[in-house]
């Protein structure tokens, strides 16, 4: 008798089509990869994340009231910029910046208590070149829509194994920048 397995609902499908893809963008920094939302809806886009990353063990920060309520159905803790794990910014301005600077760094006994920052981009503008794990040699990407305060405070901060780890979201594609991954802007 062959063994039955139970099919997946739409949304554990969704969330593991949002994972898979997550989880390769940050094994592979530079490389575009593509959410399960609608093409041009950076709003979807977050709100799948959230949905996929955030429980009850873990706190986000959003300056988004839109988004705000969407994650807060996932029963994470809505926390201040310097204690949340995940900070979502579906949008990015100088406003934010010192938002952004209080994220957390973690410490050399723990680095897993970084902050992961999810930053709402686009794919076109600013040229920067990654270097490091998980690319082969280096790896172009062209960003805009973020200030320039964002990499430099990004490239101040980051002492390996502490740092920040980077989601950039445009619409809905995705491209990480893990902590241990070199930026050079221009």
């Amino acid at each position: 008798m062959t063994p039955v397995t139970p099919a997946f609902t739409d949304a554990e499908a969704h969330t593991r089509e949002t994972f898979l893809a997550l989880m390769w963008a940050m094994s592979y920094p530079g490389r575009v990869h593509t959410l399960p939302t609608p093409d041009d809806d950076t709003l979807a886009a977050f709100q799948a994340i959230g949905d996929t990353l955030l429980d009850l063990e873990v706190s986000y920060y959003t300056p988004d009231a839109v988004l705000n309520r969407h994650l807060q159905r996932t029963t994470s803790r809505f926390l201040e910029p310097s204690q949340a794990g995940y900070l979502f910014f579906p949008s990015v301005g100088e406003d934010h910046i010192a938002e952004l600077a209080q994220a957390k760094l973690g410490t050399m006994l723990y680095p897993d208590e970084s902050a992961t920052l999810i930053l709402g981009c686009t794919f076109d503008g600013t040229p920067i070149t990654l270097t490091g794990p998980g690319v082969n040699g280096t790896a172009p990407i062209t960003v805009g829509s973020l200030p320039a305060a964002v990499w430099d405070w990004r490239e101040k901060t980051r002492r390996y194994p502490l740092g920040w780890d980077i989601i950039l979201v445009a619409g809905n594609q995705v491209i990480g920048i893990p902590r241990s991954t070199s930026i050079e802007m221009g």
